[in-house]
């Protein structure tokens, strides 16, 4: 076969449209110093594990100033590093050791909101009503008698009213945790010091960003304030039904004047810096932020919510590709990420079974067989792996870590569980720190203890007990992106149109094809040569269910 593999050096302006891009949490990768939260030197110190695992890029969530009311995402300084995590020093060794390793590097932007210790709000909350501080930000006067009602009925997404009172009486508004006061982008202050973040990033060498929020920073500001009312919307994940684009503060029309802002700015640097949107909204709207000239690309959540169900993969994976392709882009894909219970345990859930309820019950209803979680997560993976476009992979999945969906409610941080009243546990089960050995008081995480517990089931996890080991999962994706780098050849798939029900079939060239079983049977295995199994075939002629296979 001809050495397919595509150029992903800095040569290649297009490396990212079909590259594997790993994302670090960093307070849960690696702990250098033994305070029990990772950091960038232990990031560095880990960075030959991807070089190995063959991904092409390594993806930052934020490593910046923050007091962690909501894991690193409320921001005091966005061009700095929490000191807790390291200095720009450690950083620009990291990026240094990265692209020394051949890895681009992605970091975390968090343009909608900042934290309630962000300068900038401090300074708003001494200079008082009316004042141009206050202006960065979206202050207003609550309604009722003396102003004790907040001044819409916009709801947090993290649960209760989006607004938040200060002593002087007014208003501010945070769609997220109450530390995170949002900006207000109408603000040309607002907009001319994220164009520095981008630029001071950008000359520390990161290639690329990824935007938090995308969909968010826009708002129609113009009084009186819109309620939402009968109409609903109390989650970023649930738009209600008004007009696209007129939403008071989701997804708004005008948000996409900001990213063709960016993109003069990504286009100065040669190669230009990338970027992918993490917007909540249906696929049409989607395509608007992956356009050539706003962000590039955009995470395809309806595939990651998407049940384990062949015919109903198939119309998403139809739909994305038809997505990427009218805004000029390449599809993505993932399964996993900090936001939402680990795929192993995800994807073994019954149709109908609201995650959240899943987590509150501890993991106990329903029970989930870990054996046969992994091996639909396995075959899950070699299937995503095998789509055109851009995979997105989360650490510890490479590990086949399931959620740690048991932790005692006392090691809670995620703010979601506080601000629902202890109706929804959060996320903290897919942030449990990585186990790198089998044993140790961290599992090889750091010197001492991990900022959360890790459960015991973990020393079978780790990357030392399943580095080598025929079969692992580790050695599986290690295995297949080796493979993939070998195979892609264009940006299109073809189905086979007589696969049996329930079966996935598609080729990505003359070259290969993907076939997944999603049945409860075996079906006959298709006719050629085994590249890659996401089970062990034992010889046999029957593909088993929850696998998918790799034929050329």
């Amino acid at each position: 076969m001809a050495d397919l593999t595509p150029d992903l050096s800095s040569r290649n302006p297009d490396w990212w449209r079909q590259a594997v891009i790993y994302q670090v949490y960093p307070r849960s990768f690696a702990d250098a110093d033994g305070d029990g939260l990772g950091d960038l030197k232990g990031l560095t110190q880990r960075l030959n594990h991807l070089a190995a695992l063959g991904v092409d890029a390594v993806w930052l969530s934020p490593f910046y100033p923050s007091e962690l009311a909501d894991g690193g995402y409320d921001v005091a300084d966005h061009r700095d590093v929490d000191p807790r995590l390291g200095t720009l020093d450690d950083f620009d060794a990291m990026v240094a050791e990265a692209h020394r390793l051949g890895l681009k590097v992605v970091v975390d932007i968090v343009p909608n909101h900042t934290s309630h210790l962000h300068p900038w709000f401090q300074e708003a909350l001494r200079a008082g009503p009316g004042s141009p501080a206050r202006d960065r930000y979206v202050f207003r006067p609550g309604r009722g008698a003396s102003g004790e009602l907040p001044p819409t009925d916009w709801q947090s997404v993290f649960g209760g009213s989006a607004w938040h009172r200060t002593p002087d009486g007014a208003w501010y508004l945070h769609l997220f945790a109450p530390e995170q006061p949002d900006l207000n982008w109408d603000n040309d202050e607002v907009r001319a010091d994220f164009r520095t973040t981008l630029r001071f990033w950008s000359d520390r060498g990161v290639d690329g960003f990824r935007v938090d929020v995308a969909h968010g920073l826009a708002k129609d500001l113009t009084e009186p304030l819109r309620d939402v009312g009968g109409i609903g919307a109390t989650g970023e994940q649930a738009l209600p039904l008004v007009p696209a684009g007129s939403h008071p503060y989701w997804d708004r029309d005008e948000v996409h004047e900001i990213y063709r802002d960016w993109r003069k700015i990504f286009d100065a640097y040669s190669p230009p810096r990338t970027a992918v949107a993490e917007a909540w909204v249906p696929g049409a709207r989607r395509a608007l932020y992956a356009r050539a000239d706003e962000l590039g690309q955009a995470f395809n959540f309806e595939y990651l919510e998407t049940g384990w169900d062949a015919e109903e993969l198939r119309q998403v994976i139809t739909d994305s590709l038809a997505t990427a392709h009218a805004a000029g882009a390449s599809a993505t894909w993932v399964l996993s990420n900090h936001d939402v219970v680990r795929h192993a345990s995800r994807l073994m859930l019954p149709p109908g079974t609201d995650p959240a309820a899943w987590l509150l019950s501890g993991g106990r209803a329903p029970a989930i067989d870990t054996d046969a979680g992994l091996r639909r997560a396995r075959a899950a993976t070699l299937l995503m792996l095998a789509l055109p476009g851009s995979a997105y992979l989360y650490q510890g999945e490479e590990l086949g870590l399931p959620e740690v969906a048991d932790l005692p409610t006392e090691v809670l941080q995620d703010p979601i569980w506080e601000q629902t009243g202890h109706v929804r546990k959060g996320r903290d089960g897919c942030r449990v720190p990585l186990p790198w050995t089998a044993s140790g008081p961290s599992y090889g995480f750091g010197p001492g203890a991990a900022w959360l517990p890790q459960p015991p089931t973990f020393a079978s996890y780790a990357v030392e007990a399943l580095t080598g080991a025929e079969g692992s999962t580790l050695e599986l994706y290690r295995t297949a992106l080796r493979l993939r780098r070998k195979l892609l050849e264009g940006e299109a798939l073809t189905w086979t149109p007589d696969a049996p029900a329930g079966v996935l079939d598609f080729a990505r060239s003359d070259v290969w094809r993907c076939v997944t079983n999603l049945t409860a049977e075996p079906v006959p295995l298709p006719p050629g040569e085994v590249l890659l199994a996401s089970t062990p075939l034992d010889g046999t002629a029957a593909l088993p269910p929850d696998t998918t296979v790799w034929v050329a």
